[in-house]
């Protein structure tokens, strides 16, 4: 269609070009005769014509118009009119086909150059004016069609005209050419037409207009006759018919553009939309576990279809179940059908409809065998006896299970089904068919509430936190209790994390005299989750209780100074954390990046104190508390977070504390590690039943047994331990066994560590020994990373418990050590008559002891002062009995530089008195005149001598099988005299020359089980404490 239009307007402008021409060559005659037709006709003879009707137009040039003037004119009808019309418009377009000439160059449009302007929309065809008007004038296009000077006649002659009247036009201007005159483009997007000139105005006095348009002058019509061929009817409106089809092209093609991109927009979303449904699978929803592996599943929901003998049965199928160490013990560490049937199945009893979101699998735990499933089906029922295979839309829906058989591997179901009971079905496995499993549930709307349905009465941030998010936690705390708490961190780990610590006490930073150390620590095994946890939720509950004005949590933090630390590896946390709650397996994340068990990787100090108990060394040589490290100890295979957490310790006096664990429920304290069992070397000591007491006798046989484990706070150890356990809501619940075995704690949850799991080098035992702090482990469940649906509920199984354990720290005596001078006295010993173990005082000289209620002899032991007893009374009142000592300096250092003069030698105190024959009256004499405590000494040393001396004659006797009994040396003493019998000097040299000065402090050779000062009563005077002090090298 546009490149019709194209030649059309080609073909115009040729034509309008042809008449320019023609017209410039008439255009000085018709000036000159202009005024000749004016005469020859005058103004009377178309007015004439006008009153008379006669216009007329004609086709016929001029010529032949002049030559028929004359003549009387024919008045034509309307149809000549229409015929000389049609026949002047096929004429005009044959000649404009002659005449097709070159294409003229298009004008650029400005936004676009490449493309031709649109031409203007031309006007609708005009009516035809009436006769007893003036025509209006007429806008339409320029591009007008260019008539030769003898059409131009012709028609006049039609109209009546004799003459051809054309405007007198000036001189072109320089540059424009005879296609200009006829296109000429303006400044307007429309044509304009110039008025009409009356035929008989003179011009020729005016100033010449210059116009590029071919100008007609249509006399006035007076006639009533109505007028059929306006002489605008020449123009061809084809072109005008052609553009407007081009637009309704154009408007067509744009309503089909718009409605296809309208369709295209909607077939996308539509696609997308089904791409979400069909193509992209929809996000699995996420749902808790059942509680197979945290025990909420109790044993009668587990059906299997059979077992292979009892200790792979159903209830055995739980998710990280640990086996016993012998594989045909009474517990495997999985379920394993009977081999010889075909159809195989593991059952599930939910007790209710749930959705059932996927099913995670686990295969056998043993260090043999390497036993899982690798593909199996899921069948769903809510009768137990009809059972429908889940289909993928195509077939049953084949899931593939474990690789190993130790990586949990989760398979989900899209979407999720309701029922109440789900089957596992294996259909093929490495190895023997053995399965643990977890399922993944989410409980439907109900009015009933579920275990996984606890609305805490806490409002606390109960979700897992990874170590960003911990520091944040534990920032928001102290911003918003900035008054009783403070962070600080003992430690960095290997990968540089910070050990973060928390102290919450009333005046946090400092540590206030009286007021006692606790602790609580966690993340001992970065994927043991839940004490960590509970360590934040205790520092939120805290920090909120105290604002909230809570008598029990004011006098918790203003009376105890707390320290809670939630992550001691923070790099097996970030490791456990990273894989999830349910898909880590049993060690992922329990070993620290070295390697190291950090509750294991502790100097081992039990050795130590019980070699020395053995040699009889203990407190003489080897202290029975804070025995010091081993030579280069630090040096050795210790962790970094074991080395912070021993300084960390070191520092800082606790009284009490306990590292929250995971993977069992019950509370264990020292000792951790089983004593040894006297070896054949060591019973060579023991000769006969004689030489030792009952209390000895009975040790020896209870270590030989393996059941010597107790501390000497084992009563006060076991009342630790069941202050946590019975105030936890469920940890006394073992009717059904421990979590992986029997239950062991005899249903009161606590339990010796050393009787149940004996290991070496532990964070408990080390603590007890190598400071003043007894500390216990507490495990919180079998699930070690439990789901964050299931923190609420562990929360409130343990709030009391965290409490209650707290509150412990004050049982027994507290007191401060003091000189006469009002001085504190530090590193002072603390001793309980009948337990043979001791504290020290700390810097501020103040001191706790833990002590159940009863009556103890207490006594303060400084290096310097003399040593002060006293009785005090521990009751059953909340609150530790004030029990203070005040100590007096002794001359003991004196005594030492004395001893250091004389190679450190016993020294008599007592003055050589010459024993001879006297009457009683000078008997009573002598006496008088020794001390009565020099007489008292001197009688339990010699007692002592006797003892010893007969022991040695009697090994000797046994040795030489000799049936006489040597002379020996006896001493009597009575109120009033002393008798003295010394041995042969013979014997008395040759025994002097075998044995030590030091044989009679500690007679090595002979073992003895006693020792040489418990029978001495200290009292107040200097003289009665010999503390002396001997290095074995």
């Amino acid at each position: 269609m546009r490149a019709v239009v194209m030649a059309v307007w080609v073909v115009l402008t040729l034509c309008c070009a042809l008449a320019c021409a023609r017209q410039d060559v008439q255009d000085d005659k018709l000036s000159r005769g202009q005024v000749q037709v004016r005469e020859h006709r005058g103004p009377v003879e178309p007015k004439r014509r006008q009153e008379e009707g006669d216009v007329e137009m004609s086709d016929e040039p001029v010529g032949a118009v002049q030559e028929e003037k004359g003549k009387p004119k024919k008045k034509k009808t309307p149809e000549e009119i229409e015929e000389a019309r049609a026949k002047k418009a096929a004429e005009k377009e044959a000649k404009a086909k002659k005449q097709k000439g070159p294409k003229p160059t298009k004008k650029p449009k400005a936004p676009k150059p490449t493309k031709k302007p649109k031409a203007p929309k031309p006007t609708k065809k005009p009516k035809a004016p009436k006769a007893t008007k003036k025509p209006k004038e007429v806008t339409t296009v320029r591009l007008t069609t260019a008539h030769s000077p003898v059409e131009d006649k012709k028609v006049l002659e039609d109209l009546g005209w004799d003459t051809v009247f054309e405007p007198v036009t000036t001189k072109k201007p320089a540059g424009t050419t005879e296609t200009d005159r006829v296109f000429e483009p303006t400044t307007t997007s429309r044509p304009v037409w110039t008025e009409p000139i009356e035929p008989d105005l003179d011009l020729r006095g005016k100033k010449q207009v210059t116009t590029p348009e071919v100008i007609m002058y249509i006399p006035e019509e007076t006639t009533s006759i109505p007028y059929v061929g306006p002489w605008y009817e020449e123009y061809d409106y084809a072109d005008l018919a052609a553009k407007k089809q081009e637009e309704e092209e154009e408007r067509a093609r744009k309503e089909k553009a718009e409605k296809a991109e309208r369709l295209r927009k909607q077939w996308e979303e539509e696609e997308e939309e089904r791409l979400k449904q069909i193509a992209v699978p929809a996000e699995p929803k996420k749902c808790p576990p059942l509680g197979l592996e945290s025990h909420r599943v109790e044993e009668d929901q587990l059906l299997a279809s059979s077992q292979s003998h009892h200790g792979f049965s159903a209830h055995r199928g739980r998710l990280n179940m640990q086996g016993s160490d012998n594989d045909d013990d009474l517990y495997g560490g999985a379920w394993c059908p009977e081999p010889e049937e075909t159809n195989h199945w593991f059952q599930v009893d939910a007790h209710r409809e749930v959705e059932f979101t996927g099913v995670i699998t686990q295969g056998r735990n043993s260090e043999q065998e390497e036993d899982f499933v690798s593909s199996y089906f899921v069948a769903f029922s809510n009768d137990s006896r009809d059972w429908t295979i889940l289909h993928d839309g195509y077939a049953e829906w084949l899931f593939y299970g474990n690789v190993d058989k130790d990586t949990p591997v989760m398979s989900q179901f899209t979407p999720p089904v309701v029922a109440r009971y789900i089957r596992i079905l294996p259909q093929s496995w490495n190895g023997s068919l053995c399965l643990r499993a977890e399922i993944l549930a989410c409980q439907l709307p109900s009015s009933y509430p579920s275990e996984n349905e606890v609305n805490p009465s806490d409002d606390l941030d109960f979700r897992h936190h990874n170590y960003k998010e911990m520091r944040q936690m534990m920032k928001m705390i102290n911003e918003e209790c900035p008054n009783i708490t403070k962070i600080y961190n003992i430690g960095k780990s290997v990968q540089g994390l910070k050990m973060y610590a928390m102290e919450i006490s009333d005046n946090p930073g400092e540590h206030e005299t009286g007021e006692p150390e606790f602790r609580y620590t966690a993340g001992l095994h970065g994927n043991e989750a839940l004490g960590r946890e509970l360590v934040l939720l205790l520092m939120q509950f805290l920090c909120k209780e105290y604002k909230d004005e809570n008598p029990r949590v004011r006098r918790l933090v203003d009376g105890v100074r707390i320290h809670l630390v939630p992550s001691l590896n923070p790099d097996a946390y970030e490791l456990a954390y990273e894989m999830g709650s349910e898909m880590g397996n049993w060690g992922l994340g329990h070993w620290t990046e070295e390697g190291y068990d950090i509750f294991q990787n502790f100097p081992d100090l039990n050795s130590i104190l019980w070699g020395a108990e053995d040699r009889g060394w203990v407190p003489r040589i080897v202290p029975n508390h804070h025995i010091p490290l081993p030579e280069n100890a630090l040096n050795g295979s210790l962790a970094t977070e074991t080395k912070a957490i021993i300084s960390w310790m070191e520092r800082t006096p606790f009284v009490l504390g306990a590292n929250l664990q995971g993977g069992e429920k019950l509370v264990t304290y020292p000792f951790d590690m089983q004593r040894p069992p006297i070896s054949l070397s060591d019973s060579r000591r023991w000769r006969g039943n004689t030489e030792m007491n009952e209390e000895t006798w009975a040790r020896i046989q209870r270590q030989n047994e393996g059941a010597l484990r107790e501390t000497p706070d084992d009563a006060m150890f076991r009342w630790l331990a069941m202050s946590y356990a019975h105030s936890h809501l469920t940890m006394t619940e073992t009717y059904r066994g421990s979590c992986h075995g029997d239950d062991v704690t005899a249903g009161q949850g606590i339990t010796n560590r050393a009787s149940w799991k004996p290991v070496t080098g532990t964070m408990n035992d080390f603590s007890y020994l190598h400071t003043n702090c007894f500390e216990i482990s507490i495990f919180l469940g079998c699930d070690k990373f439990p789901h964050e649906s299931e923190l609420p509920l562990e929360w409130e199984n343990n709030r009391e418990s965290l409490l209650s354990f707290i509150e412990q720290v004050n049982r027994g005596l507290k007191g401060i050590v003091k000189d006469v001078e009002g001085n504190p006295l530090a590193n002072a010993t603390i001793s309980v008559e009948g337990i043979r173990h001791d504290v020290k005082t700390a810097a501020g000289g103040d001191y706790w002891r833990l002590l159940n209620p009863g009556e103890y002899r207490v006594t303060a032991k400084a290096e310097g002062y003399t040593p002060q007893s006293r009785l005090c009374m521990v009751g059953y009142d909340s609150g530790a009995t004030q029990c203070n000592f005040l100590l007096t300096k002794s001359n003991w250092d004196r005594i030492k530089q004395i001893m250091a003069l004389g190679g450190n030698r016993p020294i008599r105190l007592v003055p050589k008195v010459n024993v001879v024959k006297t009457t009683p009256a000078s008997t009573v004499e002598a006496v008088t005149t020794i001390d009565s405590h020099a007489i008292a000494q001197k009688a339990e040393r010699l007692r002592r001598l006797r003892i010893l001396r007969l022991r040695r004659l009697r090994l000797q006797r046994l040795r030489a099988n000799l049936g006489t009994t040597p002379s020996t040396t006896t001493t009597t003493t009575t109120a009033t005299t002393t008798t003295t019998t010394t041995a042969a000097p013979t014997t008395i040299r040759e025994t002097e020359r075998t044995t030590s000065w030091y044989d009679s402090w500690f007679p090595v050779d002979s073992w003895s089980t006693e020792n040489p000062f418990d029978s001495i009563i200290f009292d107040s005077e200097p003289t009665q404490d010999y503390p002396f002090e001997y290095t074995i090298d």
